[in-house]
């Protein structure tokens, strides 16, 4: 049930949600470890998993702010260069567990620029991410479609969450000597068509949220009300992805849903369906 004006209820599936916050502008930041690590096995096997800036900074691209959507918005499969000479809709669709900080001020600390968190699914389409992401990292493999909860938990009913961070090393720079007293004990759950496939907690990530905020205003970038700021893959305890499950990527059809908690505070859900590629655009 869902509440509405002057204390009504309706059924949620009765109604049409929408997104809970103009989005503004969309970072994705790549803030655990473990993920970073699984990914850089698999794209870099000859190589050493963490590039060498990992541990010195959060690493993070932007995102496409316009195709943020709100949960339970159908995703169409994309399509793309999947590799040389050939472009076609992917075949290895993915999802991806984050957490989003909510921008609800143009201030520079993270308490009082944030004003709460949504769930997030960072779609990732891994061939065309794969084939496209050297040199510069992510682009149209992840920019599709982004989903989140249909509401802000606000970040003052997650005090009771807050959990100490273990030490970094090497200790970062000063400006990022920050906000280790604010990892997150929230946990979430990724299912796919009703069978829950992992759990993974926000307090396993390497960076904290205000270490997230802290980098990306560091050159003088100015946060906007509506910025979302998302964590990136979380994978421990567990994976937060297909690829790093070892499972099939998506079918059409598949539904996935994110949950998250923390404690007795629930956050909203993520639910997306996947829907096949467009007709006329499998070919170019």
């Amino acid at each position: 049930m869902v509440a509405g004006g002057g204390g009504q209820r309706h059924r949620a599936d009765a109604v049409t949600l929408q997104l809970p916050f103009a989005v503004a502008d969309f970072v994705d930041f790549y803030a655990s470890r473990e993920h970073a690590e699984n990914m850089g096995r698999r794209f870099r096997p000859d190589g050493e998993p963490l590039l060498p800036n990992w541990r010195h900074l959060p690493v993070g691209y932007h995102g496409r702010a316009g195709t943020v959507v709100v949960s339970g918005t159908d995703v169409v499969r994309p399509c793309g260069q999947l590799e040389a000479g050939s472009f076609g809709a992917t075949r290895t669709l993915d999802v991806e567990v984050e957490l989003g900080f909510v921008v609800g001020a143009a201030e520079r600390s993270f308490r009082d620029a944030v004003f709460g968190v949504v769930a997030v699914n960072d779609w990732s389409a891994r061939d065309i991410q794969a084939w496209e992401y050297q040199p510069l990292g992510p682009f149209l493999g992840k920019s599709f479609a982004t989903s989140i909860s249909a509401w802000v938990t606000p970040l003052a009913l997650l005090e009771p969450a807050r959990v100490q961070a273990p030490p970094q090393q090497p200790e970062p720079l000063g400006y990022l000597r920050v906000g280790r007293d604010w990892a997150l004990d929230v946990e979430l759950e990724l299912e796919l068509n009703r069978n829950v496939l992992a759990r993974c907690n926000v307090r396993t990530l390497y960076w904290t949220g205000p270490q997230l905020v802290a980098h990306l205003i560091s050159n003088g970038t100015v946060l906007r009300a509506g910025d979302l700021l998302a964590t990136g893959t979380i994978s421990a305890p567990e994976p937060g992805s297909l690829i790093e499950l070892g499972r099939e990527f998506l079918a059409d059809g598949d539904e996935v849903v994110i949950r998250g908690n923390a404690g007795a505070v629930e956050l909203g859900e993520v639910r997306g369906r996947v829907l096949p590629a467009s007709r006329g655009t499998q070919h170019a």
